[in-house]
């Protein structure tokens, strides 16, 4: 009976926070969209300040926008006031985060800020805070239950306000048309970064180490080719430049239906016209190509994007390999 009424605490703060974003969704796009539109307008970079949890949630918006190639710096509100400001250049925007709006530091903070030239971004919990009157745009932070037992710990709005800035992030995108290789560019050593900015062609194992046999040789030989150039797969030669494909799946389910590896040809087993993809796509195409799919391929023929020659053999291990490169 404990554990039960812990699992319903535990769905029942999820489902809180999950209502608090829908309904923010119905009433603060359009201003999110207002907003990121001003941010796309101004060549400065962009300030984002807060204290407490408002702080660690601004932090976080920061590093997103620079992970997308937009400028920002995290600017806590008490450094502010205490020789930071030297950070900001005339007509750099600021987001700033306040859950009450009425936050000491921040409506300190408002006048020097005008005095740069600052447009003024708001995501605020309370929307009748005085603060609001000094802000060019406000985006409605406002929820009206936190979701945890009490109703007191900052949690459906630290949510609201993270998600708010990752929506003002996705926006900011779509405006300058960002796209993988922009992120790729940004991330040239995390895992998606690598996986984008790698072709097939770099980690691929190419011909000449791949177990290579005939349609009319035998699954002995073939077993044999497979030991010696051990890749998880032979790559079969057929008449006309095509090619098949045996995986050690194939060569267990033939031992395990007791074939005789001495009378059964490679053609009684191979796949024809295997899945395959071009030397020049991404890792991540070939990722998503192995895995994306109700029967997940660990091995991928590779080929020639100008005739369909088969070139070699890419592999989960080889993409997941490269991950820790």
């Amino acid at each position: 009976m404990f554990n039960r009424d812990l699992k319903i605490i535990a769905a029942s703060i999820l489902r809180t926070e999950a209502n608090e974003l829908l309904q923010a969704a119905d009433r603060a796009s359009e201003s999110i969209v207002d907003a990121a539109k001003l941010i796309d307008n101004q060549n400065g970079k962009v300030m984002i300040c807060g204290l407490g949890k408002s702080g660690l949630i601004a932090q976080k918006i920061a590093a997103t926008f620079c992970s997308i190639g937009r400028k920002a710096v995290f600017l806590h509100a008490v450094d502010a006031l205490h020789g930071d400001l030297g950070i900001f250049e005339a007509g750099d925007p600021t987001i700033v985060i306040s859950k009450s709006g009425s936050t000491e530091e921040i409506l300190r903070l408002i006048p020097i800020l005008k005095e740069f030239e600052s447009p003024l971004i708001g995501i605020i919990g309370n929307m009748n805070s005085v603060i609001i009157n000094d802000l060019d745009i406000t985006l409605d932070a406002s929820v009206d239950n936190e979701a945890d037992p009490l109703g007191i710990v900052p949690t459906s709005s630290t949510t609201l306000t993270l998600s708010i800035g990752d929506a003002l992030a996705g926006v900011l995108m779509s405006i300058k048309g960002f796209n993988k290789n922009d992120f790729a560019r940004y991330h040239p050593s995390g895992s998606l970064g690598k996986r984008l900015i790698f072709t097939v062609e770099n980690i691929m194992q190419h011909f000449s180490d791949v177990a290579v046999v005939n349609i009319k040789d035998k699954l002995r030989k073939v077993v044999i080719a497979m030991t010696e150039k051990p890749n998880g797969a032979a790559i079969v030669k057929c008449e006309n430049d095509e090619f098949g494909l045996i995986t050690d799946g194939d060569l267990r389910r033939c031992l395990a239906a007791g074939e005789d590896i001495d009378l059964l040809d490679a053609e009684k087993i191979m796949t024809t016209n295997p899945v395959s993809i071009t030397s020049n796509s991404s890792v991540d195409n070939a990722l998503k190509l192995m895995e994306d799919r109700r029967s997940q391929i660990s091995v991928l023929p590779v080929v020639s994007e100008e005739n369909g020659e088969c070139l070699g053999l890419i592999r989960l291990h080889d993409i997941y390999q490269t991950r820790l490169l």
